[in-house]
């Protein structure tokens, strides 16, 4: 059970082990993005525990999903330092999500080419295992997979 406290001004704040186990990310984990400044600094009780805010939930879980997507913690911080500056950076930071959306995009195309190719290999796996016992088949006569347009990769 998570206990969530409310402050004063009826914000809900969070320690680091709840949040730990809300985002599913190891404590240690939400202290080092702090300390490399992808997340924002976290604002800190009388004691000196961290006191996360819903604002600090979104970037940790906005930091989390996109370094599952493959964005590295260089661009990660980059993107936080932008958000931090006091000039108007919104521009910017569309930008690097937008870098980011098209090379999510492409290697999802990927994927799915390499997921159609695993399902048409499973689809006519009996079918071919048939042709190579009989003769049809053999390591000269196969299936040219490299040839089917539906499995070729986008990128050249």
């Amino acid at each position: 059970m998570i206990v969530v406290l409310i402050g004063k001004a009826g914000n809900l704040i969070m320690n680091s082990k709840q949040v730990s186990e809300i985002m599913d990310l190891p404590v240690a984990t939400l202290r080092y993005y702090e300390k490399i400044g992808v997340i924002p600094p976290i604002g800190r009780d009388k004691n000196g525990y961290r006191d996360y805010r819903p604002n600090d939930l979104n970037w940790i879980f906005l930091t989390k999903c996109l370094k599952q997507a493959g964005l590295s913690l260089k661009l990660l911080k980059e993107f936080a330092d932008l958000n931090q500056k006091d000039e108007d950076t919104s521009e910017e930071r569309k930008d690097i999500l937008r870098e980011q959306l098209d090379d999510l995009n492409d290697k999802l195309d990927e994927m799915n080419k390499t997921r159609d190719l695993l399902v048409h290999k499973i689809d006519t796996f009996d079918d071919h295992m048939v042709k190579f016992e009989s003769g049809e088949m053999d390591e000269d006569h196969v299936e040219e997979l490299w040839t089917m347009g539906e499995f070729q990769s986008s990128k050249k």
